[in-house]
């Protein structure tokens, strides 16, 4: 059963690059024994660089289940996730996750994400692209709202 979702996400890739449709990446995720979400490499044809695989099978995963918590799934990707996924992996509370390609193989076809992971490493400070804290007063007035609030939802 594995594999046969594994092999979806990489028909997945190799259609998405055939149809000009974007980046040969592809990726299902499944409960159960069944398809809940897939999602296909859409950066370029969305102008949206959050438009990975994994980002849009979790997506309409949620979607199809009613939920933002994918604890009972699975994920099954082409390549080995990004950074950038691997966080929306974490967030979204997969149980497990496949893939079959590493980043090296992506790096060699173009896709370079050491750079991201040496910058995740470095203190904040220290990275190419500069974050400066700013209006500190009242920023926590939504967090503490938050946590007055009966409405709220944990996640």
């Amino acid at each position: 059963m594995v594999e046969k979702f594994m092999r979806e996400a990489i028909a997945l890739s190799l259609d998405n690059v055939r149809s000009g449709r974007g980046g040969p990446f592809g990726a299902v995720i499944a409960r159960g024994g069944e398809v809940v979400g897939r999602g296909a490499n859409g950066v370029t044809a969305s102008n949206d660089p959050t438009a990975h695989a994994e980002i849009l099978a979790i997506r309409a995963a949620c979607q199809t289940l009613g939920s933002f918590e994918l604890s009972d799934c699975e994920l099954y990707a082409s390549c080995e996730p990004c950074p950038m996924c691997l966080g929306a992996i974490y967030w979204a509370r997969l149980e497990r996750y496949y893939y079959a390609n590493t980043r090296e193989d992506a790096a060699r076809a173009g896709f370079d994400d050491s750079r991201i992971y040496e910058e995740i490493a470095r203190p904040a400070e220290l990275r190419a692209v500069q974050g400066s804290r700013m209006l500190l007063d009242g920023a926590g007035g939504a967090f503490e709202e938050w946590l007055r609030s009966g409405a709220k939802v944990p996640y």
